[in-house]
């Protein structure tokens, strides 16, 4: 198996941080749908789907974190799909499929923004990791 250390490394502490965010942000989301679709002007329905999707994908960046290794191509996955979410997130904003009001916007973004920086340091901790085993 092609396993990346998780351990103490900037990789492990990334993906944690990550899972608790995107775990923070589902939960936020699924629960807090209809009062976050108001203060936003974003569909409640999007924000629970948003919210459903995070939450199994939180928790399995927290379980990947707290053990000592994890595989390559699954990480490499995970990184994928970050920057997949910040790419969708700033192509709904760019669609106008929603008309988020200003703060909806300054959500939408900043979480895109911060996912953006997750899958950075999940490559730099990839390559770190790379760099150890040679």
């Amino acid at each position: 198996m092609n396993a990346v250390p998780t351990a103490r490394t900037l990789l492990g502490h990334a993906l944690l941080v990550d899972g608790l965010a995107s775990g923070a942000t589902g939960a936020l989301s699924l629960f807090g749908a209809n009062p976050l679709g108001e203060l936003l002007n974003l569909p409640p329905a999007l924000l629970r789907g948003a919210g459903a999707g995070l939450l199994p994908f939180a928790a399995l960046l927290v379980v990947l974190a707290l053990r000592p290794l994890a595989p390559r191509g699954l990480v490499w996955g995970i990184v994928a799909l970050n920057v997949l979410w910040t790419v969708d997130s700033f192509a709904l904003l760019a669609s106008g499929w929603v008309q988020p009001n200003v703060w909806g916007q300054a959500f939408v973004a900043f979480q895109a923004l911060a996912v953006a920086v997750f899958a950075g340091l999940e490559m730099l901790g990839l390559k770190q990791a790379r760099l150890v085993a040679a």
